[in-house]
């Protein structure tokens, strides 16, 4: 969400390529429109009302506030006026005193015309595009297709998955009570969304691969993307398996909450007070790595996507197709969104920001986390983040959310299985537990963690530092491979 301190920093800049000032005082500037239209078209941009060219918050009339807001929605939902459409979010805001409009217009993969012209942009403002050459131009800078758009006509409305919808209004309603989109059937989400395309080579209507992505059912996503996995490990203890292990193969908006919850379970919390703002230095650091993988993954290859926990080090890697090759920091970025579409879904919910805050974030943030160590970002063919942290602050049996007065994963409600139980059964204590996992081992020398775990009732990280413990002792020893050996009760 903008903050009145981001957008003093925009006006600051003046109009340029990715920034429109309007003043828009008493009645709505219609060259606004131009604008948006040039945005769409190019590389997206800022528009600010209420501020004329000088760079001086005039404002607009209070009175006059909610009528442009209005016109504004029905006229970019108009195709008379826009073809095709486009949903924007429009936010008023206080700024010095005085009322604004502040809106980001994102670069779409669609060629844009307002009342039938095409418009561009540059330095200089909004131009239009007379010639035929500029408009063939425009379309072929469009039709480099993202694997995001790809159309599936085999595939649709029935093949998506409800619960992914009920995610998405949910998330929505906690961002804004007051968003179109509440309104609208599930289809109707698809296609305000740009989610359904006619497919090229049949000429019938399909779901595109980024509606698969974001909502597609088990059958829908084995269809379009077999290869298609999240994995997620922790490997404090074991560096050689794991000590606990998340393998995702659901639609995106039901992996980013069990995703969030895999974090808060086995990483220290620091809560973080910025100004009169609290918020939790983990959890925004992260929400932008696990965002940086949904957005910007490039999902044509079968390269699997992984997020490892190390004892002092988050590393993730995913498949990329290279804008910026080699170290990426604040100087060298380029931002710009690989998967636009499934951006802009996310986005409704306020998850997604303006292109660029994330990274910022990372890089702001992370030398308060990890005790002034930095985060290192590599773009190859494969993208790699490592986020550093202090592992005195990590618990290595995953309880290191409840030691800073959180639930271990429990609060999402998305985790299933043996690993989202609680930490110790019935019976407590160290002594207990242990000997309870050498009577298991006694009885069955072949079993395994995970079956230890959902026998104990036990996370399987617990399980792993229970039999960390009693190697270390002499009191058991493991005979053979990590996979495929056998317990040996020495006691």
């Amino acid at each position: 969400m903008m903050t009145p301190e981001k957008l003093k920093t925009i006006i600051s800049q003046g109009e340029g390529t990715e920034v429109e000032l309007k003043e828009s005082k008493d009645s709505l500037a219609r060259k606004v429109y131009e604008s948006i239209c040039a945005f769409l078209n190019r590389r997206g941009g800022h528009v600010v009302l209420g501020v004329d060219n000088d760079r001086n918050v005039v404002g607009i009339n209070p009175s006059k506030v909610q009528e442009q807001l209005d016109q504004l929605a029905k006229d970019m939902n108009n195709p008379q006026l826009f073809k095709p459409t486009y949903y924007l979010n429009f936010e008023p805001m206080n700024l010095d005193g005085k009322k604004v409009i502040y809106f980001y217009v994102p670069e779409s993969t669609q060629g844009h015309s307002y009342k039938g012209v095409f418009y561009d942009r540059n330095q200089d403002g909004d131009f239009e595009l007379r010639s035929t050459e500029q408009i063939a131009n425009l379309f072929i800078r469009k039709s480099k297709l993202k694997t995001e758009d790809r159309v599936y006509p085999m595939l649709g409305m029935k093949d998506l998955d409800e619960e992914a919808f009920d995610e998405l209004r949910r998330g929505i309603r906690i961002e804004n009570s007051q968003h179109p989109w509440l309104n609208l059937s599930n289809e109707e989400i698809i296609r305000s969304a740009e989610l359904l395309a006619i497919d090229p080579d049949t000429g019938k209507e399909g779901l595109t691969l980024a509606a698969i992505l974001l909502f597609g059912n088990n059958h829908a996503i084995t269809t379009a993307l077999p290869a298609y996995r999240i994995d997620l490990l922790c490997r404090v203890n074991n560096t050689e398996l794991y000590d606990d292990r998340e393998l995702l193969s659901c639609n995106l908006l039901k992996a980013y909450p069990i995703m969030m919850a895999f974090i808060k379970k086995h990483l220290p919390e620091q809560p973080y007070i910025e100004g009169i703002q609290r918020f939790s230095l983990r959890d925004t650091i992260l929400r932008e790595v696990v965002l940086n993988m949904i957005i910007h993954r490039e999902y044509s290859s079968a390269y699997p996507t992984t997020f490892t926990i190390y004892r002092d080090t988050i590393v993730t890697e995913n498949w990329n197709i290279p804008y910026v090759y080699g170290h990426i920091d604040l100087q060298t970025m380029r931002p710009h969104r690989k998967n636009p579409k499934i951006a802009k879904v996310f986005s409704q919910m306020g998850i997604v920001e303006e292109l660029g805050s994330g990274m910022r974030k990372m890089f702001k943030y992370t030398p308060l986390y990890a005790n002034g160590k930095e985060p290192v970002i590599e773009e190859q063919d494969v993208y790699r983040i490592e986020i550093p942290y202090v592992p005195t602050l990590q618990s290595t049996d995953g309880e290191s959310g409840q030691k800073s007065g959180q639930k271990s994963g429990q609060k999402s409600g998305q985790k299933s299985g043996p690993e989202s139980g609680p930490e110790s059964g019935p019976e407590s204590g160290p002594e207990t537990t242990q000997k309870r996992i050498i009577k298991l081992l006694t009885d069955n020398p072949n079993i395994t963690s995970r079956q230890i775990a959902e026998n104990l009732k036990m996370a399987r990280s617990g399980i792993s530092k229970h039999l960390h413990l009693l190697q270390e002792s002499g009191k058991i020893k493991h005979i053979g491979p990590n996979k495929g050996g056998h317990w040996e009760v020495i006691e």
